[in-house]
């Protein structure tokens, strides 16, 4: 599909772009909302990508798939929005209930745990995904591409501009990363043990 849709993008047909918007939309909201964990920045983000994608179509010299080539331009404009947040406001943008959208398969449904259970879920969510942020750069979008977006290797490599092994490391980092990060949570949160002594 990513050739035939170049072809009728490089050749200005009529309905292209809205064809390719159609096909993408989607999957580019919901990579930026991964970052930015808020719809109207996921949106406004998402905005930014298509703009590029067609001021850059010219440029796009198909070293990867036209797929990739977006999804390393979603992860572009999402740091960036994130950037200016930042600067602007901190962390107060990246914080609250959207979190809980942002949840790993490991933890219940909704449907399946009760009010407890699902506050917990959300809680373990939460610690997770402010885990992951506390990741550098690289090895943070390595794990969202992979854990939550399903990439692997080969395309997250393309979309860091990097190799598959690099990325292997990458994840591996990170994945090593977060448990220090989470079991240093959990000593500090556990309940202490009762004193037996006299």
């Amino acid at each position: 599909m990513d050739k035939d849709t170049l072809d009728r993008l490089r050749a200005g047909e009529s309905g292209a772009f809205r064809d390719l918007l159609a096909a993408y939309r989607d999957k580019v909201v919901s990579t930026c909302f991964r970052f930015l964990r808020n719809r109207e920045d996921a949106e406004e983000a998402a905005l930014d990508v298509f703009m590029e994608v067609h001021r850059s179509l010219s440029s796009f010299r198909e070293e990867a798939e036209l797929s990739t080539w977006i999804f390393r331009i979603a992860v572009t404009k999402s740091l960036d929005l994130l950037r200016r947040k930042k600067r602007k406001k901190r962390f107060d943008a990246l914080l609250g209930v959207r979190t809980a959208a942002v949840e790993m398969e490991s933890l219940p449904a909704a449907e399946e745990a009760g009010p407890e259970q699902a506050l917990e879920a959300r809680e373990r969510s939460r610690i997770l995904q402010d885990s992951i942020d506390g990741l550098v750069e690289n090895q943070r979008i390595a794990i969202t591409l992979s854990r939550i977006e399903g990439l692997d290797a080969r395309k997250i490599a393309e979309v860091l501009g990097t190799t598959a092994p690099a990325v292997d490391a990458l994840l591996h980092r990170a994945k090593e990363n977060l448990k220090k990060k989470l079991s240093r949570y959990y000593a500090r949160t556990a309940p202490k043990e009762p004193n037996d002594g006299p």
